[in-house]
């Protein structure tokens, strides 16, 4: 994976809430995070280990982020305008948010006929509120249909990388990207109506979950697929090239966080009913169908007999 170092960082799609809490204050949380129940564990121990020396903790708390609610950008865009700015996981990190919404601002109206409306994604440290409730770093990263905001704490990727094997640089835009996917749904109204059906038909809400979350995952895949023709406002490329070696860190990454593999890890037994993501087979099957195809109209994981 190149990036072009000429591409310019458009770090009003970043809310940089590190240090100032950040999100609207909310009841239960309700946020769609990259990963099921048993990724929590793993991220709180790995997150406690890596904060407790420099901010002095001992616990997460779903509470915490206290202080101002709005983010400051000003270290960010000091960043992301320096020579050197792609050496900076921040400014990486924006510049595939920038990718994401670049796509999909043309691929939603040309293949659904609705507008994409751009959503910010909050970088936090520790613990968040937000439209969907208090959330921790436990959770992983995650979208949050009340405010519209992708949500992640960067050391996840401490995590993907060594805790659950995907140290891969790719696996950094396929989390991003599975986020953006479930704005997408939150647009063209494929979430609500998930809820909807959930509450008509509660003994089926886990496999619904599924279902959106894999759907997720294949358009994940399919804006890997059109990551190099996204451009900047000024339409400078930014991406230079992926390779067959970024695709399949984007595979690994997926397997690694499938529910019967996180389960796995958790210590205890695979127990299907309690997936809400889908196995690390069905993860890298729809990452790689979004992939192979390039085509958002391929990732219908609702259909009888897609799963």
């Amino acid at each position: 994976m190149e990036l072009n170092e000429n591409a310019e960082i458009d770090t009003s799609q970043v809310e940089d809430l590190r240090g100032s809490g950040g999100g609207a204050g909310g009841g239960g949380f309700a946020g769609l995070p990259i990963g099921g129940g048993g990724l929590t564990g793993i991220v709180i121990s790995v997150v406690i280990a890596l904060v407790t020396g420099y901010f002095g903790i001992n616990q997460l708390t779903g509470d915490g982020g206290g202080g101002s609610r709005s983010g400051d950008n000003t270290l960010l865009e000091q960043e992301c305008r320096q020579s050197d700015k792609l050496k900076n996981l921040d400014c990486r990190n924006n510049l595939y948010v920038n990718s994401i919404q670049n796509y999909w601002s043309q691929a939603l109206p040309h293949n659904f006929n609705e507008s994409y409306w751009p959503a910010k994604t909050a970088y936090f440290s520790r613990a968040v509120r937000t439209g969907c409730g208090s959330a921790d770093s436990g959770v992983g990263p995650f979208y949050c249909p009340a405010d519209d905001k992708v949500y992640i704490d960067l050391t996840f990727y401490r995590v993907l990388g060594e805790s659950l094997g995907a140290p891969g640089e790719f696996a950094q835009p396929y989390v991003l990207a599975h986020e953006y996917g479930h704005h997408v749904q939150d647009l063209l109204g494929t979430e609500a109506q998930m809820r909807r059906e959930q509450q008509r038909d509660p003994k089926h809400a886990n496999q619904l979950s599924v279902r959106l979350e894999l759907q997720a995952d294949c358009y994940a895949g399919v804006w890997a697929k059109n990551a190099t023709g996204t451009e900047t406002a000024t339409g400078k490329k930014i991406f230079k090239r992926l390779t067959d070696q970024d695709i399949q860190e984007g595979l690994d990454t997926a397997g690694k966080i499938g529910d019967d593999t996180l389960q796995q890890r958790s210590g205890g037994g695979i127990n299907p009913a309690e997936f809400t993501h889908g196995t690390s087979a069905q993860r890298q099957h729809w990452f790689g169908t979004g992939f192979q195809s390039g085509d958002p109209k391929r990732c219908d994981t609702f259909a009888a007999g897609a799963i």
